[in-house]
């Protein structure tokens, strides 16, 4: 059963509702309710420059269909691999929900070109940038739990994400170097990885982030990223990589 509609729109232009059902076409998707979707593409960059606009952005949106990913995934993953550990079922919902997975989904179904992105992120770039990207993957998601109910969104979430579970499972995928790192250490040592933030680099609109990580008494990198996590994933992909030499 549909959700209760919870946000209100101005009237959408005439190509604006054209673009996004088009959009619901390429996804084999319905809505009933074309603003939430709509509002599912809004940066909080938007909305940042008129107050008027400050409630209108996808960052809610974005925190319910996050949930909604892993708990579709999961559940996937729980039901294909029985039998398979815990731990193996949990890195490879680490890949397939990350940023680096969920970017690329965005580009392919067009989600990045209908971004609505505020004057600043737009000129930075910021319809390219993976975080952003990946984050209105996500918001697309929560909009259409709401639209359409657990079972409709959970059969989007899983068009999307089984292709990329499978790239894992045949070793084609992205590493989550982050776990992998975490799993030998642990295992060998019994302790954790120590990340730290090096320093910041550029403006606070396109900003470049150098982290290291320490194994006891060894430091790897920095290593850069375009975000704190990103930056952390190719220090932990340095150390793995020397530590364990594959």
């Amino acid at each position: 059963m549909a959700m209760k509609k919870i946000f209100q729109h101005d009237s959408i232009p005439a190509g604006r509702r054209k673009a996004l059902q088009q959009f619901c076409k390429n996804l084999s998707i319905r809505f009933s309710d074309y603003a939430l979707l709509d509002l599912a593409f809004h940066h909080r960059s938007y909305s940042n420059e008129a107050a008027e606009r400050r409630h209108v952005n996808n960052e809610r949106l974005e925190f319910l269909g996050d949930s909604v990913l892993g708990m579709a995934t999961a559940a996937f993953l729980y039901t294909d691999m029985a039998g398979t550990p815990e731990g193996d079922m949990a890195r490879i919902k680490s890949v397939v929900v990350s940023e680096q997975t969920l970017a690329p989904i965005a580009r392919a179904t067009g989600i990045d070109e209908m971004l609505v992105l505020g004057k600043g992120e737009e000129m930075s770039g910021g319809r390219r940038k993976p975080a952003i990207l990946a984050d209105a993957v996500e918001a697309v998601i929560g909009a259409y739990y709401l639209d359409a109910g657990y079972v409709a969104a959970e059969k989007l979430v899983l068009s999307l994400i089984v292709p990329e579970i499978r790239k894992v499972q045949e070793n084609r995928g992205a590493r989550d170097y982050k776990t992998l790192l975490q799993e030998f250490y642990q295992k060998k040592y019994k302790a954790c990885p120590v990340y730290e933030l090096v320093r910041k680099t550029g403006p606070d609109h396109d900003q470049t982030f150098w982290v290291s990580v320490r194994l006891g008494n060894t430091t790897y990198g920095p290593a850069q990223g375009k975000n704190k996590k990103g930056a952390e994933q190719h220090a932990a992909q340095l150390a793995y990589l020397t530590v364990c030499g594959e």
